[in-house]
């Protein structure tokens, strides 16, 4: 083997390696990632306000500590030292001085010039050790000092509410209960301190959440104007570009699009309407130009091309128009429904309907019962048997459309929605139609910000699920 070769099998081995190794070193920090992504929030005030809030916790959080080590540790400590050093000295004086027996003496002196309150108590044993705080600087503090300086068996109490901190020291023939301020051996201004900081960061995050929500407000508000644009509703009528000037010019792009959009559709709608016009114009000349002829036997063929002609001219305008300039409104689906059972009843055929849900949707009226009715005349049709179910939850509406006709290929089922298009064995036309029946059922889906998937049918034939928003 050359050694250009073995080199390269060398360096790919290692890439390898590497590779490998990469990935697991990487494997942990991807899947905190997950996790986090997973948990976070996925508004986009939520995720300023931590951005937010999380800085400013995380610095309170450092002072707080640092305070708390540094500060109040040391402050504490030289408290309680000088507390026991005052202790340690009353013990000296009572052993090292002949005292009045009822050291009445020492008693007044501790009290006027230690501002600590003494008694002598008989040589009973100390109480039981109480429970030790869960945290509490100033009880392993002052035993730590005790221990150091008197070294004597002691008892103290720290625990409570009390302004009072009582310390029994067991000397040779009696005990030394001393009560002191807490304040003379505690740092009691730390929760002072902790206090102003905590209530100075609340009113700073007030205050930032309040600006913040003043410049998300906009943002929210351009969203929900798109949003109900896109689904063909009428968006709020207030609107108008606010916040920073990026947001501005955002709002002020999307008004342009949509006043172009709608001065494109009704354009559109105005040139078919004359389209319209004229047409009908021309066909009811043709209509009365017939009628005037006597032989009927050789204009009826002409007639049916005029009324096949007026279909499709009624079907085109439709299918161009797609219902735009309808108001969005209140939808009952149970009578819809119920009109859908009667003209299945007509027809002999079978029909059932169930809705999960409210049936009150939010949409175009007409338009979505002319969407729903294509689909069911459709499988009116080619089927005997037709079943509807709406759910209608989670700000979502499916209705789902079963029938057991002949169906239609898969492959041939995106084809269907074209306009005009016409299968060989046709099921989305009849010798009367126009092809453009699921075109327009798909179009008003759409233009509702939804859409129609064709799929088969538990019953043997087609089935078609409409989802829209509402």
């Amino acid at each position: 083997m050359a050694p250009t070769d073995t080199a390269k099998r060398a360096l790919a081995v290692r890439k390898r390696h590497w590779r490998r190794r990469r990935s697991t070193l990487l494997g942990p920090w991807r899947k905190f990632t997950r996790w986090l992504a997973h948990w976070m929030p996925k508004r986009l005030y939520a995720r300023s306000l931590i951005i937010i809030i999380a800085p400013m916790v995380l610095l309170q959080s450092l002072i707080a500590f640092v305070f708390m080590e540094r500060h109040w540790q040391t402050v504490t400590q030289r408290l309680s030292t000088a507390v026991v050093r005052d202790i340690a000295g009353i013990i000296d004086l009572m052993e090292t001085y002949p005292q009045d027996p009822a050291y009445e003496n020492l008693i007044r002196i501790s009290r006027e010039r230690l501002s600590l309150n003494i008694s002598i108590l008989p040589a009973d044993p100390l109480p039981a050790p109480g429970p030790k705080p869960f945290f509490s600087i100033l009880d392993s503090i002052l035993s730590e000092e005790i221990t150091k300086q008197i070294n004597r068996p002691f008892w103290i109490d720290t625990i409570g509410d009390s302004d009072l901190v009582e310390i029994r020291i067991q000397l040779d023939n009696k005990v030394l209960r001393v009560f002191a301020r807490r304040s003379q051996a505690y740092a009691s201004n730390t929760l002072i301190f902790l206090v102003w900081m905590a209530g100075s960061a609340l009113v700073l995050l007030a205050i930032a959440i309040l600006f913040l929500r003043n410049q998300i407000k906009p943002i929210q508000q351009l969203a929900t104007a798109a949003d109900s644009f896109g689904k063909g509703r009428a968006g709020p009528p207030d609107f108008k570009p606010r916040g920073a000037e990026e947001v501005r010019r955002a709002g002020a792009a999307f008004i342009v699009m949509r006043e172009r959009i709608e001065r494109q559709i009704e354009q559109r709608t105005t040139m078919l309407s004359g389209v319209s016009h004229d047409l009908r114009t021309i066909l009811t000349r043709f209509k009365l130009q017939l009628a005037l002829v006597s032989n009927r036997v050789d204009t009826e063929a002409m007639e049916q091309d005029i009324e096949d002609m007026q279909s499709m001219l009624e079907g085109y305008l439709a299918f161009a128009r797609s219902e735009a300039e309808e108001e969005t409104g209140n939808f009952n689906l149970e009578r819809l429904f119920g009109k859908l059972k009667e003209e299945g009843i007509l027809l002999e055929r079978g029909f059932t309907s169930k809705i999960r849900g409210e049936p009150e949707i939010q949409v175009r009226p007409n338009a979505f019962s002319r969407l729903i009715s294509n689909l069911v005349s459709n499988s009116f049709r080619y089927a005997k048997n037709v079943s509807v179910a709406a759910d209608h939850r989670d700000g979502w509406l499916t209705i789902t459309i079963d029938d057991d006709g002949p169906g239609i290929r898969r492959e041939m089922r995106d084809e269907v929605f074209k306009p005009f298009f016409r299968l060989d064995e046709a099921r989305n036309q009849d010798s009367s139609g126009t092809g453009l029946g699921l075109a327009i059922a798909l179009d008003i889906a759409r233009s509702h910000g939804g859409d129609i998937i064709l799929d088969d049918s538990p019953a043997g034939g087609l089935r078609a699920v409409v989802r829209i928003p509402a």
